[in-house]
């Protein structure tokens, strides 16, 4: 509506124009008129008083008229320019940009075209991640319902991985933030049907065996002159990472130490568990006392954000050992550094650090999405080596354990994403910054994980560099596990 009274009133200005040069043009006409006597200012004209005096005005008003022609010529040429300067380049304009939108626009949809017609199933899946960040809603549209085609839970592992990063980019599309969130945790299997999938996973791959193997020889090691050990670890679980460790220890020479074991977890890994820290607690302690193992656990169900000195118990002649397994990428940056300058100040002996091999926390969401294929592509490569496409425990597997993460990761912003990978080597920044060195790796761990993983694929990789450990599918380093003090 604004637009329309816009241009009437350019309209109008026009005709204003237009009539005030036909005003000036008769203007001109009629001095032209009547200043058109020659023979007055002729010298053989008579030369009476009267006569000459008449010649005379009529002479400075002919001079004055052409005076006032050139002036008006001036100013028409003036308001013409004006008139062009304010109608003309604005249509030139307009329509040189109208041409180069349906140029664009053309060119645009040519090539979606043709990237369908190619049958890409990533190339369209970043190409809609793409379209979606541009805030492009109909390519996003027109994108999500050929995807739908194109992926399948039972297919290969690209279209796996595919079916649940469209079910992400539509729940993106289609909401955001706590109600994506909501509206997947209404989906969630019961705690007891979780529980088993992730053993399942546990034991088709080996990412948490790697994890675990890793921290606990690292702690063996620094541990190996304590008679008082308290282990803090920061997302506990099922406590299965220290079913090894106890029995290593109780095998120790000279006999085996004292253990505390503080487990800290939050309700969400009590839904799991299908019950509080006591049922970890009650499953150590027995397997401790049939090892022969002093042993003390002590249960903190509150999130590692919320943990202060105060929680831990700290008791004097104990060498502290800090747990963290695949979970400081849950947390925010401030809240992290938090935690790590007051592990620091418990003075550890050892802090071991296991952390997925990605980068999608401090990235926009095209580079993000691109980064969550890149990394849970070899992942379900891994499973479909082991596991057939259509076998039910594969599918609970993928849809429970890995797709959660994966919606959070593309569907979720702000304090609702709460998957926060990062590599390596800002892990180093951060805990170097917190006032951690490097503990160094023995070459007993390296032997250890070679052995574990010579029950699964060969296409499985370990790669030790800088004082770390990388396992990876392919030479694709997936999880990293290193040491602190």
């Amino acid at each position: 509506m604004q637009a329309s009274q816009k241009h009437e009133i350019c309209y109008g200005s026009v005709q204003t124009l237009e009539s005030y040069h036909s005003s000036l043009a008769q203007t001109i006409e009629s001095c032209s008129t009547s200043n058109s006597n020659p023979d007055l200012s002729s010298p053989s004209a008579n030369g009476s008083p009267v006569l000459n005096s008449y010649m005379l005005k009529t002479q400075n008003s002919f001079e004055s008229c052409l005076t006032q022609t050139q002036d008006i010529d001036d100013l028409s040429h003036k308001l013409h320019e004006l008139e062009t300067a304010m109608l003309g380049p604005d249509e030139e304009i307009s329509v040189a940009y109208d041409a180069d939108a349906v140029m664009y626009e053309a060119e645009r949809w040519k090539k979606t075209t043709e990237m369908i017609s190619r049958g890409d199933l990533k190339e369209m899946l970043c190409a809609c991640a793409h379209a979606m960040e541009e805030n492009d809603m109909e390519t996003s549209e027109w994108l999500i319902s050929e995807l739908r085609q194109m992926v399948s839970i039972s297919g290969n592992p690209l279209q796996r991985l595919g079916a649940y990063a469209l079910e992400a980019l539509v729940a993106r599309l289609s909401s955001s933030g706590s109600k994506i969130c909501k509206s997947l945790k209404c989906r969630e299997p019961t705690a007891s049907e979780l529980l088993s999938y992730m053993n399942k996973l546990y034991e088709i791959c080996p990412y948490f065996k790697f994890g675990y193997l890793s921290a606990n020889g690292v702690i063996a090691d620094a541990m190996k002159q304590e008679n008082k050990v308290h282990i803090i670890d920061f997302q506990i679980n099922q406590g299965i990472q220290w079913v090894s460790l106890i029995r290593a220890l109780a095998c120790r020479p000279g006999g085996p130490p004292t253990i505390r074991i503080t487990g800290v977890d939050d309700s969400a890994s009590a839904f799991t568990r299908g019950g509080g820290l006591e049922i970890v607690g009650k499953r150590l302690s027995a397997l401790a006392q049939s090892c022969n193992v002093p042993f003390q656990f002590l249960a903190m169900e509150v999130s590692a954000s919320d943990v202060d000195f105060q929680h831990l118990k700290i008791l004097p002649g104990e060498a502290i050992a800090v747990n963290f397994t695949m979970m400081l990428h849950h947390l925010q940056d401030e809240t992290m550094e938090r935690l790590l300058r007051l592990v620091n100040c418990l003075c550890p002996k050892v802090v071991t650090l296991v952390e997925q091999e990605s980068d999608t926390n401090h990235v926009p969401f095209y580079p993000r999405f691109v980064q969550t294929l890149n990394y849970y592509l070899p992942v379900f490569e891994s499973i479909d080596d082991v596991m057939a496409r259509d076998h039910r425990d594969r599918i609970n597997v993928e849809q429970h354990c890995l797709a959660r993460e994966i919606v959070n990761l593309i569907a979720c912003e702000g304090e609702d994403r709460v998957e926060r990978h990062e590599t390596l080597e800002t892990w180093r920044s951060r805990f170097r910054m917190a006032g951690f060195g490097p503990y160094p790796l023995n070459s007993f761990i390296n032997f250890t994980i070679k052995n574990l993983l010579e029950d699964y694929s060969k296409n499985y990789t370990l790669l030790e560099k800088d004082g770390a450990l990388y396992l990876g599918w392919m030479n694709h380093p997936l999880v990293s596990s290193c040491a602190w003090r």
